[in-house]
């Protein structure tokens, strides 16, 4: 699967290094994720989700539409 991380992280000016360590995962697995070496677990699809300000749809290219949904009252932060 192509996912847009990577090119959300160079729109940033974001190293690997840098997501990698925000999600408490080493560089090569987020290497790994971003050549679609491997799929990307749910939760860390929430976490960069969260952290762009978008969608998982967007995140995996379900949509064009970068803006978010509007989070439910009931949404839990993982």
């Amino acid at each position: 699967m192509h996912y847009r991380i990577r090119d959300l992280r160079e729109d940033r000016d974001l190293k690997q290094k840098d997501i990698a360590q925000m999600l408490h995962i080493h560089q090569t697995t987020y290497s790994d994720y971003e050549i679609g070496n491997l799929n990307v677990p749910i939760h860390v699809l929430m976490q960069l989700a969260d952290f762009y300000n978008t969608s998982i749809d967007y995140l995996v290219r379900r949509t064009d539409e970068v803006r978010p949904y509007p989070k439910s009252k009931d949404n839990k932060k993982y």
